[in-house]
């Protein structure tokens, strides 16, 4: 990673962009070493997570990983989710967070000599550009290695540096118990060329943060 010791960073994490971009590419994260692995190579000033919230359910799955995250360094930025119904009458669930992401590394990109953004979204290309006007460095991962890639082409060339987030597996990666459903499936499934993990929710990794 292009780091220096005395620069001031913010990490600015899309929570659900992440997940599902770990989960393509076939692991969990571990957020305790994510933090960690750049608290060690720069000045961590925030690390910033953000994350939509269905308001009305009695118990939210991911409400685990959200108040470990609290406790331990990432300053968390919610909102509840908007339900609406499309055009064929399906039900749909709305949580962008791209506004209150875009707002804050504005606000802190005065007082930061780089942002890392950790989205592959092309919308963030216009907010990297903005921060790098005021003499900021970006840097954003995400992964172009899934088919079809989690990157938008754009966002990438825009940033001054890209890293896959396959080159830091072996550094964030969330270590499962042997009898886990998924490590389980890992080491009996064969790999194969091009395969991914994809998952509808983030319920099963983050009720993994209720006990810990």
């Amino acid at each position: 990673m292009q780091f220096y010791p005395e620069e001031r960073v913010a990490l600015f994490i899309d929570g659900a962009n992440l997940y599902a971009t770990a989960r393509t590419l076939g692991f969990d994260i571990d957020y305790k070493r994510l933090y960690n692995l750049f608290a060690g190579e720069c000045r961590l000033v925030r690390a910033f997570y953000y994350t939509a919230l269905v308001e009305d359910q009695e118990y939210s799955p991911i409400r685990p990983l959200i108040d470990w995250l609290d406790y331990n360094g990432y300053s968390m930025i919610t909102k509840p989710t908007k339900e609406f119904t499309d055009s064929m009458g399906r039900r749909k669930i709305k949580g962008n967070m791209d506004i209150e992401l875009a707002v804050d590394m504005m606000e802190m990109a005065d007082r930061l000599d780089h942002v890392v953004l950790f989205s592959g979204d092309g919308d963030f290309r216009s907010l990297i550009e903005a921060v790098q006007r005021r003499g900021v460095r970006a840097t954003v991962i995400s992964s172009i290695r899934s088919s079809p890639p989690m990157i938008a082409d754009e966002l990438r060339r825009q940033a001054d540096n890209f890293i896959d987030l396959g080159d830091l597996q072996t550094s964030v990666e969330r270590q499962l118990p042997a009898d886990h459903p998924r490590q389980r499936e890992r080491h009996d499934r064969p790999a194969e060329d091009g395969d991914a993990v994809t998952a509808d929710s983030m319920e099963e990794v983050e009720d993994e943060y209720e006990d810990t």
